[in-house]
């Protein structure tokens, strides 16, 4: 009478026979990787897909400073390119399996650069609103002009007045009740005053006009 065979599985080599305690063991390490383990591992998952994303969006000049493989980079790139929608969301899934291959002090980098792109378009928007509002000033105010080259003193000061006397000029009605137009000196009072305050520490309060230390134009 031939012997009956045992069902069970191999694991490294060694075999298990189902419902051995062996078997019974495995299962119970297998099912120690818990729901919350689970939860982590998708979280995780989760969290480097849209970091992957985000790397679409990044600057090129942050992006050359991460550590990231060539393959990775290129990952981007061809994201970056891709119109179809089936293709890019194919795409995307590559970018997230090659994040989990990414060390977490490289990772770190990443939300960093991501951090200052962010910082960055924060600083921007702070710098238009400041040059809106000075020009409004410099245009409103006489006293403006001296206190914004006390700030900015690096200012070609005879450009600057010669903007001001012009956007002003252009501003004057031909006839009365005919609306206030702006020239091109309007402009470049703004381009001249942003490139200003785009330099490093120039959008500090001290920066900000102050209307205790102007006085209305004089007519």
């Amino acid at each position: 009478m031939s012997r009956k065979l045992k069902k069970g599985y191999f694991v490294k080599g060694e075999f298990v026979a189902e419902g051995s305690e062996r078997d019974l063991e495995l299962k119970r390490e297998l099912k120690g990787t818990d729901e919350q383990s689970r939860t982590d591992l998708k979280r995780e998952s989760t969290e480097l897909q849209k970091l992957g994303e985000d790397l679409l969006t990044l600057r090129a000049d942050l992006m050359a400073r991460l550590d990231l493989t060539e393959k990775l980079k290129d990952a981007v790139l061809e994201a970056k390119r891709i119109t179809n929608f089936e293709g890019k969301r194919r795409q995307m899934q590559f970018i997230g399996k090659l994040m989990r291959l990414v060390d977490p002090a490289v990772l770190q980098t990443v939300r960093d650069a991501l951090t200052e792109q962010h910082s960055g378009s924060a600083h921007d928007n702070l710098v238009l609103h400041l040059a809106e509002t000075w020009r409004d000033r410099l245009l409103a105010h006489d006293d403006a002009f001296g206190e914004w080259l006390t700030k900015c003193p690096d200012t070609d000061s005879q450009q600057l007045r010669a903007l001001i006397r012009q956007a002003r000029k252009d501003a004057t009605p031909e006839k009365p009740g005919e609306a206030v137009r702006h020239g091109r000196a309007y402009r470049d009072i703004f381009q001249l005053l942003r490139e200003q305050l785009a330099q490093p520490g120039q959008t500090s309060a001290s920066a900000t006009p102050d209307p205790e230390n102007t006085t209305p134009e004089e007519s």
